[in-house]
C-alpha cells in the first residue's frame, strides 16, 4: 500500500488546479435547499456530482428520488468481499446567501483572495464533499482503494434533512456499510486538526400568537387589549431563568450529565472564553451557569430565539397594535433528549404561562436527534493517525454543536458509527456572508483522507 500512498499524494498535489476549478464549478450551481424556487438548481447540484463519481470510476452510481431533493449515490466494491466498506456522506445544499449586501464578492462566484475561497457552500460543505471525492479519486486511481465504499450525498441537510430517515431505512440493505466517514465538521484552528465524536440535536420551532382580528390604533386600544408582541416577548423572557436554565417543564430530565473524565477532556480544547469573545465579536459571554463556554456550546441543551416579526417594521413610526406575532425558536438537544420531547415541554410552557388575552400555536419545522460515537474503533485510530501524519501533532477529540441528523440515523439504522471530521475553520463564517474555506487547510485535508483510506489497509 505505501506505493500507491505515495502516487495518490503526488496525484492530488499535481491536480489541485484542477480540483479548484472543480470545486469551483459545482459552487457556481446555486443550491438553496430553503427556497422553492431553486428546486432546478438542486437537480442541477446532484447531477453535477453523479457525473463527478462516475468519472472517476464508480459504479451504480444515481441521483435516487425522496420527497425532497434526491440523493446521489455511487459504490466502488473492488476491494471484494472480505473487505470492509465504508460510506461517506455529505449534502450538496447551501444556506441562503442573504444580506447580499455584505458580500465583498458574489456568492456564487468563487472568487480567490490571498489562501481563501470565498463563496457560499465553499466550507458549507461542498469543500468538504470534494475534499473527500478527491481523495478517493487519487487513491483509486493510483493502485485500488483497500476498502469498498458508497456514496450518500444529500440534498437538503440545510432544513434539517426531513426526508434522510425515510430514505435511510428504505435502502438500509443498499447503504449497508461498517462505518461512515462524514467530513462535515471542521478544525478549531489551522494547526489544529480534530475529530468530532459527538453532536447535538435540532429541534426547530414556529410559534405563532393573535390577539385581536386586525391591527388597533394603539391610541384608541392601548392598554384595553392583550399586545400579542408584548405578550410574545414576555413568554421568550420566560424561557430562561436567572442562571440561564431553560425553564419548560422537565427540559432537563432526559439530559446525559458531561462526567468528570470528559470534562477534563473539553477543558484541553484551546477554546476558552477569550477564544469566543474573539470568534464571535460579543462584548461579553453568556450562558448556563456552572459550565465553561465550550461545554455550553457542545455539550449542554439550548434555547435561542431565531427570528422575531410583529407589527410595523418599515421606516419611520406607525402607532399600531399589532394583531398577531410570530418567533422562530431553535433547541440545541443533547444525548438521550428528543425533538418530540421538548415539542410537548414546549407546549406545556405555552399552556401553563401564555395569558388568555391570546391565542396561540406551536409548530415544529424541522428536527434532528443528538448522536454520540465511540472513540477507540480501528477506524477512529486510522483517522487518529492520518491527521496527525499530516499535520504532526496529534488530533484533538471535541463535541460539535451544531446537528447533523444522518449521523443518528446511521446508528440507528444501519447500525454503522460515524467518523466525523473536517477541514473548515472557525472563521470560514457558515451560513453568514463572506463565507469561504482556507484552501492549504483543504489541500491539507485531502492528503490526510488519502492516508486514512490507505491506512485502512491494515
Amino acid at each position: 500500500m505505501a506505493d500507491t500512498r505515495e502516487k495518490a499524494l503526488q496525484y492530488a498535489a499535481g491536480n489541485r488546479p484542477q480540483f479548484l476549478k472543480q470545486l469551483k464549478e459545482l459552487i457556481s450551481i446555486p443550491t438553496i435547499s430553503t427556497d422553492p424556487e431553486h428546486v432546478p438548481d438542486l437537480k442541477r447540484g446532484a447531477e453535477w456530482i453523479a457525473d463527478k463519481l462516475r468519472q472517476i470510476g464508480l459504479e451504480n452510481v444515481a441521483t435516487m428520488p425522496t420527497d425532497g431533493p434526491d440523493v446521489v449515490y455511487g459504490e466502488s466494491m473492488e476491494a471484494g468481499p472480505d473487505a470492509p466498506t465504508m460510506l461517506v456522506y455529505g449534502h450538496y445544499d447551501v444556506q441562503p446567501a442573504d444580506p447580499l449586501e455584505m458580500w465583498e464578492s458574489e456568492p456564487f462566484e468563487a472568487t480567490q483572495r490571498g489562501d481563501n475561497l470565498y463563496a457560499r457552500g465553499a466550507s458549507d460543505m461542498k469543500g468538504q464533499v470534494m475534499a473527500s471525492i478527491f481523495a478517493i479519486e487519487a487513491v483509486k486511481g493510483n493502485g485500488g482503494l483497500p476498502v469498498n465504499v458508497k456514496f450518500m450525498i444529500e440534498g437538503e441537510e440545510e432544513v434539517g434533512s426531513g426526508n434522510l430517515e425515510v430514505f435511510t431505512r428504505e435502502q438500509k440493505e443498499l447503504l449497508a456499510c461498517d462505518f461512515a466517514l462524514n467530513p462535515d465538521a471542521g478544525m478549531i484552528a489551522p494547526d489544529l486538526p480534530t475529530i468530532t465524536y459527538a453532536l447535538r440535536g435540532l429541534a426547530y420551532f414556529e410559534i405563532n400568537l393573535t390577539g385581536p382580528n386586525h391591527d388597533l390604533h394603539s391610541g384608541q386600544y392601548g392598554g384595553a387589549v392583550r399586545n400579542p408582541a408584548n405578550e410574545l416577548a414576555r413568554l421568550i423572557a420566560g424561557m430562561h431563568d436567572e442562571k440561564r436554565r431553560v425553564t419548560l417543564p422537565g427540559f432537563y430530565d432526559s439530559v446525559r450529565a458531561l462526567d468528570k473524565a470528559e470534562r477534563a477532556e473539553l477543558s484541553r480544547l484551546p477554546m476558552d472564553e477569550e477564544f469566543y469573545l474573539k470568534q464571535t465579536g460579543a462584548p461579553v459571554l453568556w450562558g448556563e451557569e456552572g459550565y465553561t463556554p465550550v461545554e455550553r456550546t457542545s455539550g449542554r441543551p439550548t434555547l435561542d430565539v431565531n427570528g422575531l416579526f410583529s407589527g410595523y417594521t418599515g421606516e419611520g413610526s406607525k402607532t399600531v397594535l399589532p394583531a398577531k406575532a410570530m418567533a422562530k425558536v431553535s433547541m440545541r438537544l443533547v444525548p438521550d433528549q428528543t425533538p418530540e420531547e421538548v415539542h410537548e415541554q414546549l407546549v406545556q410552557y405555552m399552556e401553563e404561562n401564555a395569558h388568555p388575552g391570546v391565542t396561540w400555536e406551536v409548530e415544529m419545522l424541522s428536527k434532528g436527534p443528538a448522536s454520540i460515537s465511540a472513540r477507540d474503533s480501528a477506524e477512529s485510530k486510522a483517522l487518529s493517525a492520518a491527521l496527525e501524519t499530516v499535520w504532526g501533532v496529534r488530533p484533538l477529540y471535541k463535541r460539535e454543536g451544531g446537528t447533523i441528523p444522518i449521523v443518528a440515523y446511521m446508528q440507528n439504522v444501519l447500525g454503522a458509527e460515524s467518523l466525523l471530521t473536517g477541514f473548515s475553520l472557525p472563521d470560514d463564517a457558515i451560513h453568514s456572508p463572506n463565507e469561504k474555506v482556507h484552501l492549504p487547510t483543504l489541500y491539507k485535508g485531502i492528503d490526510a483522507l488519502i492516508h486514512f483510506i490507505c491506512n485502512l489497509a491494515g
